[in-house]
């Protein structure tokens, strides 16, 4: 069942789409909770309105959608909200088993300094006790201590009940399947197992290549990469920021993420980000005094974050700036070559009519000899009138010209004079 939350004063966001999209595909129902109702003048018909695009239809225009109004702030009608959840389980039918081994998947995982790998988990079927030998992903151990979300030491825990569970040798990685196993051995093989695969893979996305062939991909891509080690409060928010910075580039830069990991910066991770040059950027997080040294020390430089989105805009405007910037032409006007003169000490002058427009001292030029460009990004160096210098020549009169490290002028070719503007891109 999926709780949709949307605030009464937004109405539906990006995100609340999203969410509606992801809960079709999972031909999940939806119960929608109008939050923040405890607003002056705040009504849910706006929303109710609103998912009408969307083809959610609530149960009083005649839909099955239930839609209950609640405030979080002040503890509105949550029991109104349970019960509607306790009624569409009934309605499915939902049931799990209690009386067998534990099976769920695990919510989150995170380091802590003073209990080590803990993973929150979810169980879905059976029961979780405090002793089980459990198995999550490539990790594994003993369960140690069950607690609750109040803090609250637990025995065992049921279906649908989440738990954070202590004991296993390593941080999982959130959306791992957890389960129940007989024996530390069984736990040992599988965990090998999982982990081989997982290297077997990674091996087979890396390829191994000759340098040849890296330079080769290199030159045809020519991808400029910004390179970033990330450090979260736990694996879920890494991950979200790992996948938010990879959808970011196109196909001339992109982020590339040397590492990224739950737990708090140590020296380990600075020396990582120093060999890779990449910044590190800490999200809820700190770094060790350690490691705060040894970056000083090495320049390399720290980021820290506690709201994502603030993060998602420092990469994004520093990803735009190694963009290469747009060159746009303004036409300024053209003149053909009458006769070439060979001055001792200077260099061939251009004797030239300006045909249309202007020409400009300073600007730039292409060359054209019989329809072929002979010069692309030149820059007009002298403009002479008669024997002034002059900063500018109108159509229909007559100077002369020289051109800043090109002497191949011919009499007949045509001079395209035009500026060049460079305009600074930015990431859709």
């Amino acid at each position: 069942i999926v709780i949709l939350v949307v605030a009464a004063d937004d109405g539906v966001m990006p995100q609340t789409i999203e969410a509606i999209q992801h809960a079709k595909a999972a031909e999940a129902p939806l119960i929608v909770a109008v939050n923040k109702m405890d607003k002056p003048g705040a009504t849910s018909q706006k929303v109710v309105n609103e998912l009408l695009q969307y083809e959610v239809i609530a149960e009083s225009l005649g839909g099955d959608t239930q839609i209950i109004e609640v405030s979080a702030k002040e503890r509105m009608n949550l029991d109104g909200l349970l019960e509607a959840i306790l009624v569409q389980a009934e309605v499915m039918d939902l049931r799990a088993n209690p009386d067998r081994s534990a099976e769920g998947v695990v919510i989150e995982a995170k380091l802590d300094k003073g209990r080590g790998p803990v993973g929150t988990v979810l169980v879905k079927r059976g029961t979780l006790k405090r002793g089980d030998i459990v198995v999550a992903g490539g990790a594994w151990g003993k369960v140690r201590a069950l607690l609750n979300e109040r803090n609250e030491q637990l025995t065992d825990a049921g279906p649908s009940v989440p738990v954070e569970i202590l004991g296993l040798d390593e941080a999982p990685s959130p959306g791992d399947v957890f389960a129940v196993v007989d024996s530390e051995a069984r736990a040992r093989e599988l965990t090998e197992y999982r982990q081989r695969v997982k290297r077997e893979k990674a091996q087979v996305s890396g390829g191994s290549v000759s340098l040849v062939d890296m330079m080769a991909k290199l030159g045809s891509k020519k991808i400029n990469e910004l390179p970033v080690v990330i450090k979260a409060d736990v694996q879920g928010s890494g991950e979200a920021i790992a996948a938010s910075l990879e959808k970011m580039g196109n196909d001339e830069v992109r982020a590339r993420i040397v590492y990224s990991g739950a737990g708090g910066i140590t020296e380990s991770d600075v020396n990582l980000a120093k060999s890779a040059g990449a910044p590190i950027l800490g999200f809820n997080v700190r770094a060790s005094k350690q490691a705060r040294d040894l970056a000083d020390r090495e320049g390399v430089e720290i980021r820290y974050y506690s709201i994502i989105y603030d993060l998602l805009d420092d990469m994004k405007g520093v990803l735009s700036g190694m963009l290469a910037p747009l060159q746009r032409e303004t036409f300024l006007g053209n003149a053909q070559v009458l006769q070439v003169f060979d001055i001792s000490k200077v260099g061939k002058i251009a004797g030239c009519r300006v045909t249309e427009g202007v020409v400009r001292k300073g600007a730039r030029v292409r060359i054209i000899r019989e329809d072929v460009v002979v010069l692309e990004l030149g820059v007009l160096n002298t403009l002479k009138r008669f024997k002034d210098e002059v900063n500018e020549v109108p159509s229909g009169q007559e100077c002369g010209m020289q051109f800043q490290g090109f002497q191949d002028i011919k009499e007949g070719d045509y001079i395209e004079c035009f500026t060049v503007e460079e305009i600074k891109r930015t990431l859709d």
